[in-house]
């Protein structure tokens, strides 16, 4: 997808002409100058990169970026997109949603786009609320969250999208954070380089509406004994903690000291991505952030495209004759 002529673009290619307006301090703004920043190591001209978002405050994106995008309908990002990529297999696809977005109305999109594993790059911003519609509870939201819609708390489970994604499928699945511009562009660059769909979690802090969602894995006295940075190849340590399988029973769990697993996200089976994705709670404990699977299989692109070669290979004739072939096939009447 890369051009053959070498590139030279910078963070500030990317930026558009568009006042940036979200909240003072919304995390929003971080992600979006990491994305910039990240975008010319694609090497790909930026007529050839389509944001496609949804409606929420992440749903701005397109609006600051200098490539083609859309701001289309709540929660059919997916649609749009998946319609963009499969025609036109010479674009880099990104969809840019919230929690509320994605996973309330856009729930059935969201996972048909990955089950179908067609070549997008998803990235949820999740802040575990409403904010555009100015802090309501979202399907992230933890049990007993008070909000203005749940004065009395929250009576909702909550989704953990990491274990969502998994479960129907997705090629690649990964989780960052928008503080850490480093992490993030290196999930941003292992998403990139997959072919297919690409789900990336990140978690956003609202200030205004849910301020400090995050603290516990962000601030420098706690984050260590409760992030646990997924790297591929390297045992699962944080802390003085391991993640460890325990004898006797499924999935994994965190135990002070033992012999760790090692990661490795190219297990074809989802169970065992699945299973780091359950080490996640809304209280954060024990949050995993990193690429938890990436495999390959064949994208719904691909196999449209060459449903659409073999057709065309199998039939002869003018595109006049073709046509007056379909619709003379089949039970026909001549009436005089």
């Amino acid at each position: 997808m890369a051009s053959p002529v070498a590139l030279k673009l910078t963070a500030k290619d990317f930026k558009s002409d568009q006042e940036v307006r979200w909240c003072p301090g919304c995390g929003d703004y971080a992600i979006l100058a990491a994305v910039q920043g990240f975008m010319p190591e694609l090497g790909i001209p930026r007529e050839n990169i389509v944001f496609v978002s949804g409606i929420g405050c992440s749903s701005r994106f397109p609006y600051y970026m200098n490539t083609y995008g859309v701001h289309s309908i709540h929660g059919r990002a997916p649609a749009i997109a998946t319609g963009l990529s499969a025609s036109r297999p010479d674009l880099s696809v990104w969809v840019v949603t919230g929690d509320g977005d994605a996973l309330s109305i856009g729930g059935n999109h969201l996972i048909h786009a990955l089950r179908r594993n067609v070549n997008l790059k998803i990235l949820l911003f999740n802040n575990r609320i409403y904010g555009l519609t100015k802090g309501q509870y979202s399907p992230t939201s933890e049990l007993g969250k008070i909000t203005k819609s749940t004065p009395a708390g929250s009576a909702d489970s909550p989704f953990n999208p990491i274990s969502l994604a998994l479960g129907a499928e997705a090629t690649f699945v990964a989780r960052t954070i928008d503080s850490d511009r480093k992490h993030l562009q290196s999930v941003l660059r292992a998403a990139a380089a997959h072919e297919g769909s690409a789900f990336v979690e990140i978690y956003q802090n609202c200030n205004i509406f849910n301020d400090g969602a995050f603290d516990l894995i962000k601030d420098a006295d706690t984050r260590d004994e409760h992030l646990i940075r997924l790297e591929q190849g390297q045992p699962i340590t944080f802390g003085r903690f391991s993640v460890v399988h325990p004898e006797g029973s499924f999935g994994l769990k965190v135990q002070e000291g033992g012999t760790p697993i090692v990661h490795d996200a190219t297990v074809d089976d989802p169970a065992y991505a699945f299973a780091l994705s359950r080490l996640s709670g809304s209280d954060l404990n024990t949050t995993p952030i990193g690429v938890f699977r990436d495999v390959q299989r064949p994208s719904y692109d691909e196999i449209v495209r060459k449903q659409l070669l073999d057709a065309q290979a199998s039939v002869s004739g003018t595109p006049e004759e073709m046509l007056n072939d379909l619709l003379g096939s089949g039970d026909t009447w001549t009436i005089l």
